[in-house]
């Protein structure tokens, strides 16, 4: 970066005082492959910032959720052996919990910020979770930013408020979120509730079929009840009027009779076409057109009970994008490689050890079998089995049998970039995304935008940050420097 910036303060460090060489991209094995378990500055990272906070969720802490059904309406049996995906017409019972993601506990539904979107499958092979949001990508491609993009959007250590200097500080520097911001500032920023949103899986996952034949696949989640959106103005009314909003309309919805429900469609990409994508197709902050890879329709969502206990069963349960079952399994997505070890030490930290005997985590269709034992809340439900394996006992045994098909990689350990493909750039997608809006849709964009950037207190912030979406689309860039400059005059 050619930018001069004060360095007075030394190097950044690990907490053990070694300096830091690279706080942008994770260790991988090889250029796009796995992030690597010996990489400890990740692991500090992501291990600290789980213990910020407690007992609340230090993100995702605000939220509602519901039982309900999944049903297959379409044989995918070719691109997955996953059980709960065999047949037409089977039906897996579910949790799912909505929620927003920078506010705390006591916050208001209608803000302008993300949607959590975790699902929870019971399935008869076990738990499968996917935690996923209200948007198809995200603000950053590598999980060793995250505790630094969320500190942006928490309160500020000496103010104690968010503070626009921060936010627009970190995405000003981080071209990447261009796109994901330009979906946040639209209409879509503040859904009118919790069942008018879709739902994307958003990351990359991978499906195995019983030929052990490989596809990358994307999730999908169609509201059947429409898409509905708050204005700013309208927003900032309820937030006050009604804190609990979104929470109050799905749990009333499903009292009235009124179940909600989601066509769900994916995008299956044979494993073979991903190194030659156009885009990097394990990038976060990238959507696969559809043109080029179209959505199929394979089953209907429907939430159709309200928990009886919001705590025992909203705020004690736990997602993770590491349950997973026989069929899928990760991609090299870098922010998925991070949430696989951060969501489950945050539960086992937040909630214990033994968060996943709780009945809405535990296994509905199964039972859990293993040598864990122990820990604050143990309910002694193992007796006196033994608690190691292998053993001549009786007790449970290891199948052989991988859930997901091996990633192939190759060359040296080290902090890479993400891989370019051909026509990746951190602005190509929040252009197309501009272009494909109204003109009433691109005048509410550039107002919410320049509302916000207008609060910064430094002009090379606000001047970084502006110069993100004029490189996305020329005239994005330039009615947001006129909405701004005419807020900042004023």
């Amino acid at each position: 970066m050619s930018e001069q910036f004060d360095n007075t303060a030394g190097p950044l460090t690990t907490e053990s005082g070694a300096p830091i060489a690279n706080n942008n991209q994770s260790e991988a094995a090889g250029v796009g492959g796995p992030v690597l378990v010996q990489d400890q500055v990740l692991l500090e990272k992501l291990a600290h910032f789980n213990r910020e906070r407690i007992p609340e969720r230090v993100v995702h802490a605000r939220g509602a959720g519901a039982y309900g059904t999944f049903t297959v309406t379409a044989d995918v049996t070719k691109y997955t052996r996953a059980k709960f995906l065999s047949q037409v017409g089977k039906e897996t019972e579910t949790f799912l919990r909505f929620s927003t993601v920078a506010g705390n506990l006591g916050a208001a539904d209608a803000v302008r910020d993300p949607r959590g979107f975790a699902l929870k499958f019971y399935t008869e092979d076990g738990n499968y979770d996917l935690v996923g949001n209200n948007t198809p990508v995200f603000f950053i491609r590598d999980a060793i930013k995250f505790p630094d993009f969320i500190h942006t959007q928490k309160r500020d250590p000496y103010t104690g408020s968010q503070e626009a200097d921060n936010v627009w500080d970190f995405w000003g520097l981080s071209p990447e979120s261009t796109h994901q911001v330009t979906w946040l500032f639209g209409d879509r920023g503040i859904p009118a509730s919790y069942r008018h949103m879709d739902g994307f899986g958003s990351h990359t996952y991978q499906w195995v079929n019983e030929a052990g034949e490989q596809f990358w696949v994307k999730y999908h989640f169609k509201t059947d009840q429409g898409i509905k959106t708050l204005t700013s103005e309208e927003a900032d009314v309820l937030a006050g009027a009604d804190p609990d909003s979104h929470q109050r309309d799905l749990r009333e919805s499903i009292e009235r009779g009124e179940f909600p429900s989601w066509t769900v469609q994916v995008q299956i990409m044979p494993a073979a076409e991903a190194a030659n994508y156009k885009f990097n197709p394990f990038d976060l902050t990238k959507v696969w057109l559809n043109a080029d890879y179209p959505r199929i329709t394979i089953g209907k969502l429907e939430l159709n009970r309200n928990p009886e206990n919001i705590f025992a069963e909203v705020e004690q349960s736990i997602f993770s994008p590491a349950h997973f079952v026989p069929g899928i399994g990760p991609s090299p997505d870098k922010m998925l490689q991070g949430r696989l070890f951060a969501y489950g030490d945050a539960h086992r930290y937040r909630v214990g050890a033994n968060a996943d005997h709780l009945p809405v985590n535990r296994p509905h269709a199964t039972e859990a079998r293993n040598g864990n034992r122990d820990g604050f809340y143990y309910d002694g439900r193992h007796g006196g089995q033994k608690n190691y394996e292998p053993n001549s006992f009786g007790g449970p045994y290891e199948t052989g049998q991988p859930l997901w098909a091996p990633i192939q990689v190759s060359g040296p350990t080290g902090e890479w970039e993400t891989p370019k493909h051909s026509e990746d750039d951190d602005f190509v997608q929040a252009g197309y995304l501009y272009r494909l809006m109204s003109e009433d849709e691109k005048n509410r964009l550039v107002a919410n935008l320049a509302g916000f950037i207008a609060k910064v207190s430094r002009d090379d912030i606000a001047e970084r940050a502006i110069a993100n979406f004029a490189k996305a689309d020329e005239d994005y860039g330039k009615r947001l420097s006129v909405a701004v400059a005419e807020l900042r005059a004023a």
